[in-house]
């Protein structure tokens, strides 16, 4: 188990192989929390240090992922940097927020909307498959959601890639590809402003995310280039199963 200020080498193995599925999942469809969140737990972090801790090793991780996105094209949306400047206010604000406010009634809502967003996907099998046309401008998508999905990510934070991905099918007409390089740019944003906010109250350990960067990196690069290479192909099914993951998780977590 994990000391004050040393990982045994079991420890290091488990957040790095952790880690890198993380990075791979979180770089395709986002929801890589899912792994990396229980695994830092596992090696015994208390909650408000896993989440921390978690930020930031994820946050390095969907840089890479950003930066390959960004080179490949696939982050030339327009508005897409005002929803990263959102994102990020909104990420630092919902952070400082916790501490303020229960989330108790998030706990009770956020699996049924999940629950519909897979459902949705499911069945509508053309779902981000080619472009669409837009129902709102690209401001105005940037704004809403950049506010709303940063804060709910600082705030609360599981399926806000889900919901990012959603949104911007739905409503921005984007293809798959491109809506999960806009989606890993806001989500980074908002992740650093959170992590900005973890940092300040000391709630990272700087030993287990040094290890986790490294299986992020990876992970990241591999994952990223997996999307540039087959598009919709990879990122639907892999978005249906974190969906759906995700879902299950937080009904559990919810209701028992």
């Amino acid at each position: 188990m994990l000391g004050a200020l040393s990982l045994s080498p079991a420890d290091c193995l488990i957040l790095f192989c952790a880690a890198f599925a993380g990075g791979l999942v979180d770089a395709i469809a986002g929801g890589g929390g899912l792994i990396t969140v229980p695994a830092l737990m596992a090696v015994g972090l208390p909650p408000h240090l896993a989440l921390g801790t978690n930020k930031l090793q994820s946050s390095c991780g969907t840089s890479v992922a950003v930066w390959h996105y960004a080179k490949a094209g696939l982050i030339r949306t327009p508005g897409v940097w005002l929803a990263v400047v959102c994102a990020a206010i909104a990420g630092a604000a919902g952070a400082f927020a916790v501490g303020l406010v229960g989330r108790e009634l998030l706990r009770q809502i956020v699996p049924g909307l999940l629950a519909a967003v897979a459902v949705y996907t499911a069945f509508n099998r053309r779902f981000g498959l080619e472009p669409g046309k837009p129902r709102l401008a690209p401001w105005q998508v940037a704004v809403g959601c950049g506010v709303l999905l940063g804060g709910y990510d600082g705030f609360f934070g599981p399926g806000t890639g889900s919901f990012w991905m959603l949104a911007l099918v739905t409503l921005l007409g984007l293809d798959l590809s491109r809506a999960t390089g806009y989606t890993k740019a806001a989500n980074l944003a908002s992740n650093l402003g959170s992590l900005a906010v973890f940092l300040t109250a000391g709630a990272v350990h700087y030993g287990a995310a040094a290890v986790m960067i490294a299986g992020q990196l990876l992970g990241a690069r591999i994952g990223s280039g997996l999307v540039i290479a087959n598009g919709a192909k990879v990122v639907r099914p892999v978005f249906l199963t974190v969906v759906f993951a995700l879902t299950v998780k937080l009904m559990l977590d919810a209701w028992w």
